[in-house]
């Protein structure tokens, strides 16, 4: 089958996921550094699934990402300066300044539905999106991630088993990064694959390698398409490692250095830049010119971020719905 990518594509999605890795880097060392408020989830690892996914959308699908899907907000419109300003938690970000990091960063202006913070609680949300857009014979599609822990929760099963009653125009990207929390497969689960959990429910499966971004955008192209056709749900396991803790407090020093070295060689923005410089699609100077352009836009982000007002305590109570 031929590639859905044309070469300006390709050349595109590497600009999201060098951002990606560029607004990630700085952000953790705001807050190594004490400048940041609440807590922060690192993206290293994931760049290939959250643009690749994300990229298959449609813009008038829905998506709800998670917190190591930063690649996905990006692309999906929310700047690195409202995405920074969260993070501090000032009053001209996403959630004018309720939160610290990802979670509730959400917006429908841009079809986004807001990160729920307990996993995998997007997952039924985005299921009855999904069923919304059948009942209005819409040719819509929605999309979630959840991690490997996820799977192994009652509401990932009922989630999908009502998404393949209801034939739902919907997608589910599993990030299997090996841990759940400090947690391995190994003591999670005695299957090889989580995909065959899907199945189960009815629901078409398929396994990836989530550091091929080129691999994670094509099978999640298909799978939007048949949705958006009739064809109903798929699950897509992206097999990734997360290469750094849970969160900005954890230094994830249960896991194996061997792994994370192993790993490491299939990095994926190092994997993706190698693919262009062999293909012709690009020059290494203009791959430097690339991460240059993320270093500014991501400077001017923090830049804004840090200029922006705190939050008026006056407004605490304002979009709370019970008290």
């Amino acid at each position: 089958m031929a590639s859905q990518l044309t070469n300006g594509r390709r050349r595109e999605l590497h600009y999201w996921m060098r951002l990606t890795r560029t607004l990630d880097d700085r952000i953790i060392k705001l807050w190594q550094q004490g400048r940041g408020v609440g807590a922060t989830f690192n993206q290293r690892g994931h760049e290939a699934i959250s643009v690749g996914a994300g990229a298959a959308l449609g813009p008038s699908d829905v998506v709800a990402p998670m917190h190591r899907d930063l690649g996905c907000y990006l692309l999906r419109g929310m700047t690195p300066e409202r995405l920074l300003a969260n993070q501090l938690g000032r009053a001209t970000s996403v959630t004018r300044g309720r939160d610290g990091n990802l979670h509730g960063c959400g917006d429908l202006d841009l079809n986004i539905i807001g990160f729920i913070s307990h996993l995998p609680h997007s997952l039924p949300v985005t299921v009855g999106a999904a069923m919304s857009f059948t009942y209005r014979n819409e040719p819509r599609v929605a999309m979630t991630f959840v991690g490997d822990g996820s799977s192994n929760t009652g509401l990932f099963h009922e989630s999908l088993n009502l998404a393949a009653v209801h034939n739902a125009p919907f997608v589910l990207i599993v990030e299997n990064n090996q841990y759940a929390y400090s947690t391995p497969l190994s003591q999670q689960m005695v299957i090889d694959d989580i995909a065959v959990r899907g199945r189960a429910h009815g629901v078409r499966a398929e396994i990836v390698d989530g550091n091929d971004l080129e691999a994670v955008y094509e099978v999640t192209y298909d799978a939007v398409e048949r949705a958006r056709s009739g064809g109903g749900p798929t699950m897509i396991e992206c097999k990734t490692m997360r290469m750094l803790g849970h969160a900005i407090h954890d230094g994830a020093g249960y896991v194996p250095p061997d792994l994370l070295a192993d790993w490491a060689k299939r990095d994926p923005i190092d994997r993706f830049e190698a693919t262009l410089l062999a293909g012709g699609l690009a020059t290494q100077e203009e791959l430097d010119q690339v991460a240059d352009r993320c270093r500014r836009e991501v400077a001017a982000a923090v830049e804004y971020a840090e200029g922006s007002e705190w939050p008026d305590p006056a407004t605490i109570l304002d979009g709370v719905y019970a008290e």
